[in-house]
């Protein structure tokens, strides 16, 4: 098989680095629209060859990643698409975006007869706060969760030719609906990202902005280190979620005026309270993901 990348930055050129060791893909095809990302993974042997066009992905590979940021993806999927309907036999098509729902919708604007039968959405719960070519890692995926979202007119060995891409990189595959993901999705990883943006601008605008950061400790840092991840690329994830967001951001807003209420009125017992089921569920939530590596 011969496997397509379209995007070459940190998710498309980590997974080229995962799988090529396996020996899955008798050719790792590239396209990037940037030239000089595109020579560097040449250069370094993330991709074998590069074409002068997605389409050309499409027609040359049997399996293609589209691995571009969300509002992105959503218009080269479509287009993908329609390349893959005028050929007899066409690739899987698959994406690595953080979002299902805009793409899920994209395709139904579509109006066709059913859902694409080669094409699975899916979603790898791995990242890094850097970004690009660069930052490329072969472990990236390893032992991380990929989400695959079919639908029921989706085609068994292309759900099977994902889930082997996937595990090839070291990852875990699970499926669940496009509405589920990204409800979940909302809430464990976009909603933290907007809060540590939205903590660091709105301290980096404080009078003491200057004291603030320069007696900072570990757990800002820690707290924070995802606001260094790309700006433009998290910004269409909140348009693209935006209806899941919304409610996420509410419910978390709920939560701190009931802490600054409980803070105002000095009320102790709602405090603690509030204090000792957020360490209670945390600390169980480090248990499972212990036993769960001790298992693998």
């Amino acid at each position: 098989m011969r496997l397509g990348i379209l995007g070459l930055g940190l998710i498309g050129a980590s997974l080229a680095k995962a799988v090529r060791p396996s020996q899955l893909y008798s050719e790792i095809v590239g396209y990037g629209h940037r030239q000089t990302t595109v020579q560097t993974a040449l250069e370094q042997g993330i991709i074998d060859r590069a074409v002068s066009s997605a389409a050309e992905l499409v027609s040359q590979c049997d399996l293609v990643l589209i691995a571009t940021p969300t509002l992105l993806a959503e218009q080269q999927l479509v287009e993908l698409i329609g390349h893959a309907n005028q050929l007899e036999r066409p690739p899987v098509l698959t994406d690595a975006a953080s979002v299902k729902g805009n793409l899920w919708r994209a395709i139904d604007a579509l109006e066709l007869p059913q859902w694409p039968s080669f094409v699975v959405l899916g979603h790898p719960i791995a990242g890094s706060e850097k970004s690009g070519v660069h930052a490329a890692r072969a472990d990236l995926f390893d032992r991380h969760r990929v989400i695959l979202t079919p639908q029921s007119s989706t085609d068994p060995t292309a759900i099977a030719v994902v889930t082997e891409l996937w595990e090839a990189a070291g990852a875990e595959v699970m499926t669940m609906s496009v509405q589920l993901h990204d409800q979940v999705l909302a809430a464990t990883s976009h909603l933290p990202h907007m809060l540590a943006y939205a903590l660091v601008e709105t301290l980096a605008t404080s009078d003491l902005a200057d004291d603030i950061f320069q007696f900072a400790a570990g757990g800002f840092r820690d707290f924070t280190r995802i606001a260094s991840s790309d700006p433009v690329m998290w910004r269409d994830i909140a348009l693209a979620n935006r209806t899941e967001l919304l409610l996420a951001l509410d419910q978390f807003s709920a939560g701190v005026q009931r802490l600054r209420t409980a803070i105002e009125a000095e009320d102790t017992p709602t405090m603690t309270a509030i204090f000792e089921r957020a360490k209670g569920s945390r600390d169980d939530l480090l248990s499972k993901l212990d036993r769960s590596s001790q298992q693998d």
